[in-house]
């Protein structure tokens, strides 16, 4: 498979769980609280996407499978994508736009602040995205998006705060980034570093 059809499909794949949830919408399939709904399955959908994005250069380690680097920026931008739509839900259902009931939530509730420093670290990444982006910055690209790195853990951080009686779904995602962010530090031959 060539690296335009592989996007393709990786890009159909990434979109389906937002194209499953406006369908739920506008069916009424959302239960009885459509906000949770919407925010839950956002919120988890961009931690996967983060997770595959960072699984990317291990795979291309394992399998020498070049193309598949092709597909890093649709997952990380996929990963952006959703998390905007659960803080943008969050400020719509939950804090009404207003930026002080923002701050309120971000000082009282840590955990809060932590998914939104992790959405404001994948910011930067997102706008940068771009092959004219990586031209620009050079060698400090690579260093820029290393920001990636402190984005899933305080992803995960946020998501383990906020469980309450059961914490397995969190921990299997903790655990998860705690594996892909190992194999970074491990020396690779020939290597110049890796995101």
């Amino acid at each position: 498979m060539g690296s335009v059809p592989l996007r393709s499909v990786v890009f159909v794949l990434c979109i389906t769980p937002f194209i499953g949830l406006v369908i739920d919408g506008l069916n009424s399939g959302l239960g009885p609280d459509p906000a949770e709904q919407v925010m839950g399955r956002s919120g988890q959908w961009a931690l996967r996407m983060l997770l595959l994005t960072l699984l990317v250069s291990p795979l291309r380690q394992w399998t020498a499978w070049s193309m598949i680097l092709s597909c890093r920026r649709i997952l990380g931008l996929f990963s952006f994508f959703y998390a905007s739509m659960h803080l943008a839900s969050f400020s719509h259902f939950y804090i009404a736009w207003q930026p002080s009931l923002l701050l309120d939530e971000l000082i009282r509730r840590p955990y809060i602040a932590a998914g939104f420093t992790a959405w404001l670290l994948m910011l930067p990444l997102a706008i940068t995205s771009s092959k004219a982006w990586q031209r620009r910055l050079r060698r400090n690209w690579r260093k820029l998006h290393r920001l990636i790195y402190p984005a899933t853990l305080l992803a995960c951080l946020h998501l383990l705060w906020q469980a309450r009686s059961d914490i397995s779904e969190s921990l299997v995602y903790t655990v998860l980034a705690a594996l892909l962010l190992a194999w970074r530090l491990i020396p690779k031959k020939g290597s110049k570093g890796t995101l």
